[in-house]
């Protein structure tokens, strides 16, 4: 277990550095510009980076237990904190998702992602017995899912709501509820994203023109259309780091949501496939660390985390490469953020703790035989 961890801590590592160099490059037309310093969007990713990566040190050594412990007050907290942004957050491109701290934007869709995951977590090895039984066990679980996933959907958040709602099914299920109970409850929440996406314009318009360009052959997305003209002209091997051409706001916002672009434009084809395989085996490894948990607390909390890192790297290279509507979700551990990046970093860290205290109660075991 103790290479399961060291693989999941420097994958992620490498990747933010990476995403460290892709973000100064990406981002410095822009910073330039509108904030006459190259420096000015890499600055404040960096800051972000250095807490995210303490904060992922830090998490490797808090034993993971203490987390089932506080997950209800941590859940409930984050609930009003998610009702609060619906009446503070300032609208921006149709969406009031984030709390201004003053130095640091706090989105709390991110905490809320991870919070949900412990809570589960923790709520199905406590009603294991009843989790089968819709009534008494499943429908509690589920509640707490549509709470949270309905506040974000409503900020409007409609891919973070959908997306959250998906893992957690997906837990709920390895859990050991029934798969007809998943069934019905991922066709009500498919149906609620539906509507959901339906009544806000913003959603609505990329639907549309997604569906437009697949059946009419219509005009992709500025954004996208740009990202692919960024991935061909990458080739195999890059065009080298810092020489990007959609930088150079050909790209809107090329530094967070569409990065991937930058990415595979410098990088070229082969850099764009090891990124991707990084992510391969942060998967992998997470995968095999929650199969060998010494308790369900632990192996559904780490297979929560590791399906969310995942599921968030794939649709944002989907998003990316158009076989997707555009989402909004940044790339893990690369993209331009804050929240984000940190809470990714907190679960990287939960994840290795997972790892290490199984490691430990394994080395006891065979000092007790001794």
């Amino acid at each position: 277990m103790k290479k399961l961890a060291a693989a999941v801590f420097f994958d992620a590592f490498v990747l933010i550095l990476l995403g460290l160099i892709i973000v100064m490059s990406a981002s410095s037309t822009y910073s330039a510009l509108k904030f006459d310093s190259i420096f000015h969007l890499f600055n404040s990713h960096f800051f972000k980076v250095v807490l995210g990566i303490t904060l992922m040190g830090i998490f490797c050594f808090i034993p993971y237990e203490l987390y089932k412990d506080y997950s209800k007050p941590a859940i409930i907290l984050v609930t009003l904190v998610l009702i609060v942004t619906l009446f503070v957050s300032p609208a921006y491109k149709g969406a009031g998702r984030w709390i201004d701290l003053g130095p640091l934007t706090f989105q709390p869709a991110d905490a809320a992602k991870l919070f949900l995951i412990i809570h589960i977590a923790a709520l199905i090895e406590d009603k294991a017995d009843w989790i089968r039984n819709y009534r008494e066990g499943f429908l509690y679980v589920f509640f707490w899912i549509i709470l949270i996933s309905g506040l974000i959907l409503i900020q409007p958040n409609i891919s973070n709501a959908i997306l959250l709602a998906m893992i957690s099914l997906l837990i709920l299920y390895v859990g050991g509820a029934k798969i007809l109970h998943i069934i019905f409850s991922s066709i009500l929440c498919f149906f609620a994203a539906g509507i959901g996406s339906m009544f806000f314009a913003h959603s609505r318009d990329r639907i549309i023109s997604f569906v437009n360009s697949l059946q009419s052959g219509g005009d992709l997305h500025i954004q996208v259309k740009q990202a692919l003209y960024g991935l061909g002209s990458g080739g195999i091997l890059g065009v080298g780091i810092g020489h990007s051409k959609q930088s150079n706001l050909f790209l809107p916002e090329a530094y967070g949501d569409f990065i991937f672009a930058i990415l595979g434009e410098e990088l070229g084809f082969i850099g764009s496939v090891i990124v991707l395989s990084a992510y391969l085996v942060i998967f992998i490894a997470g995968i095999l660390i929650a199969k060998k948990a010494k308790d369900q607390f632990g192996q559904l909390l780490a297979f929560g985390i590791t399906i969310s890192i995942i599921v968030y790297a794939f649709i944002n290279v989907a998003v990316a490469t158009g076989l997707v509507p555009i989402t909004g979700l940044p790339l893990p551990f690369i993209s331009y953020g804050g929240t984000s990046l940190i809470f990714m970093c907190v679960s990287v860290g939960i994840l290795v703790n997972i790892a290490l205290s199984n490691t430990s109660e394994k080395q006891d075991m065979q000092e007790e035989l001794n």
